[in-house]
């Protein structure tokens, strides 16, 4: 038996460990502190395998390696930008309920994966170590799992033909074994952030003329963020812990709700129900719960561990919703509660579980359609009975950063709606500007942040042509069969499609496979930098009718030409679409 050591540089410098071939090309050790662990494996429904370790009462390491191969990346939930291969010394994440789920694909120059694998149970904190062994020209993965009564289960995807297809067949199970938050059709509709319009210069009158505006343009629902409560400025947490309104900014909050409501928006309030700044008038009393820092400037973190701190948290959030009249919230900054990881007092996911289930049993007491927006990275399965707006974090005005983040968010979403990070762009900019943040989102819910009420006439033409492009193709971009491509590319070429609707939005210069012989419509987004679509015929070849936008939505071209099997170069303006329909 070998024993867990201390962990040295490399994987290489380990123990040695007897392995066995687990499926395809990977192999597999197990491991456990002064016991023999048993496992097993076996096939379940979807084709997916499943891992089973019982080992009582002792944590257990489990090592994956596979052959490098051709290995062009890996892909996993914290990944962000480093979705390219890393070393073994590197590579180093810890997963749980607010962190990530405990999950990775390896993928070779194909796209066709070589190792997919996630952890059954989302909530505990596991350790992992990744990446490619210089020594032993592999790519390994070892996860190391905390004490367990029951056995411990990882799921395993055979080789398939795409990430996305492989993450798929995890989503499909988590989806058949985890409870989900119904999802309310504002849920699913454009919404109105305050964000970076406002910042936290927030004011009752400035919120209700955007409302106003975001309701006739077919937003659903409308998230007042920091700065509505009381000490909220200085873009720091210093004061967070009462949650009460700034009455200087909001004299009647309550009437004020009821008016955004009027308008015909759902309403929803940020909140950090965690945080403790020492400017609260309540810092005294919960001081003592709070002793690490949270990450932010200027607050501390309640240890959710705490029974009276989750008893706390559930207070201040119900209180709000019920006193003011909200639809619900937008529940920042869970993911800080991790620090509290590894000290030997409890698990912080089991801890947030609990508390989670009492705020939303609590608040659907009080609105049984709620609305609840979590963040990146606590958007996971395991979330997905506490959340119905699953965001992508924070990238103002990025457009690539919230393509990636909300496709990224897609490839395990179970239940709620994906959303992206409110858009934001230069009211002196052209409709290029506006178009380019809407297609870079195209794949999610679109939020938006900026003032309604100052866009010029070409802005606002073009916001209102892509969400009205957006409402109409919502069932393939939501709900349809989606594959974006290789990780590490960025996904520069997305595909998604449902009910005869083919949707492929494309962010750089490469050919688009079309099939226009076949019934329905292929709309294609022009999201890259040049003035053209190159389209790569792949069936017989169509008599077909084209329409062609520009950005602001203004119709440039209708053609009817025959496209024949093989490359087509199509005039499409940069952040414009072309409309194909078979006219058999």
């Amino acid at each position: 038996m070998t024993s867990l050591t201390r962990e040295p540089v490399t994987t290489a410098e380990l123990a040695p460990a007897s392995c066995r071939r687990l499926l395809d090309t990977v192999d597999i050790a197990v491991l456990a502190h002064g016991a023999e662990p048993a496992w097993d494996l076996s096939e379940i429904p979807g084709g997916l395998r499943m891992l089973r370790v019982d080992a009582p009462g002792v944590p257990v390491e489990i090592r994956l390696s596979v052959p490098l191969g051709d290995a062009a990346g890996y892909w996993h939930p914290q990944g962000d930008w480093r979705r390219t291969l890393v070393a073994d010394w590197e590579g180093r994440s810890t997963a749980g309920l607010v962190s990530g789920l405990a999950a990775g694909c390896l993928y070779d120059h194909s796209g066709a994966t070589m190792l997919t694998f996630a952890v059954a149970d989302p909530v505990p904190e596991v350790n992992l170590r990744f990446g490619v062994s210089e020594e032993n020209d592999t790519h390994v993965v070892h996860l190391r799992l905390p004490t367990s009564s029951e056995p411990h289960r990882l799921l395993f995807v055979p080789r398939a033909r795409s990430v996305s297809a492989a993450l798929r067949a995890l989503r499909g199970w988590f989806a058949a074994s985890l409870p989900t938050m119904p999802v309310p059709e504002p849920a699913r509709l454009p919404l109105y952030c305050t964000w970076y319009a406002f910042n936290q210069r927030v004011t009752a009158e400035e919120v209700e003329r955007q409302a106003e505006l975001a309701a006739g343009l077919g937003f659903g629902a409308l998230v007042l963020d920091d700065g509505w409560q009381r000490l909220g400025s200085g873009r720091g947490y210093a004061g967070c812990g009462d949650w009460l309104p700034d009455t200087d900014k909001f004299p009647d909050f309550a009437g004020h709700v009821a008016r955004v409501r009027g308008a015909g928006l759902r309403y929803l309030a940020w909140m950090a129900p965690l945080l403790l700044g020492p400017e609260a008038a309540c810092h005294p009393e919960w001081a003592s719960r709070a002793p690490a820092a949270a990450g932010v400037p200027g607050a501390k973190v309640l240890d959710p561990r705490l029974p009276d701190v989750r008893a706390h948290a559930v207070e201040q959030c119900v209180g709000v919703v019920r006193e003011y009249g909200f639809d619900g919230l937008k529940l920042d900054f869970l993911n800080v509660a991790m620090v509290y990881a590894g000290d030997g007092r409890g698990d912080v996911g089991e801890a947030l579980t609990a508390l989670l289930t009492e705020v939303r049993t609590a608040l659907e007491a009080v609105r049984p359609e709620l609305m609840l927006e979590l963040r990146q990275p606590y958007v996971g399965p395991g979330m997905a009975a506490f959340g119905n707006m699953l965001r992508s974090t924070d990238c103002p005005a990025d457009s690539v950063a919230n393509r990636v983040r909300t496709i990224d968010t897609r490839m395990l979403a179970i239940g709620g709606a994906v959303h992206s990070d409110p858009l934001l762009w230069d009211t002196s900019a052209p409709a290029e500007a506006v178009a380019r943040q809407l297609i870079g989102t195209l794949h999610s819910v679109p939020q938006v942040s900026v003032k309604l009420d100052s866009l010029p006439a070409e802005q606002l033409d073009a916001l209102r042509f892509w969400l009205a492009q957006w409402k109409r193709l919502r069932a393939p971009l939501l709900d349809g069969a989606i594959e974006p491509g290789r990780p590490d590319d960025l996904y520069s070429l997305v595909e998604a499609s449902a009910d005869g609707v083919r949707v492929a939005s494309v962010h750089g210069e490469r050919s688009v496979p079309v099939r226009p012989a076949g019934p329905g419509e292929t709309v294609l987004v022009n999201g890259s930098s040049a003035d053209r679509l190159i389209l790569d015929v792949q069936d017989g070849g169509a008599v077909v009718e084209i329409d062609v936008h520009g950005p602001s939505g203004r119709l440039v071209e209708r053609l009817l030409t025959a496209l024949s099997p093989g490359l087509h170069s199509l005039p499409v303006p940069r952040q414009g679409l072309a409309l194909i329909r078979s006219t058999v």
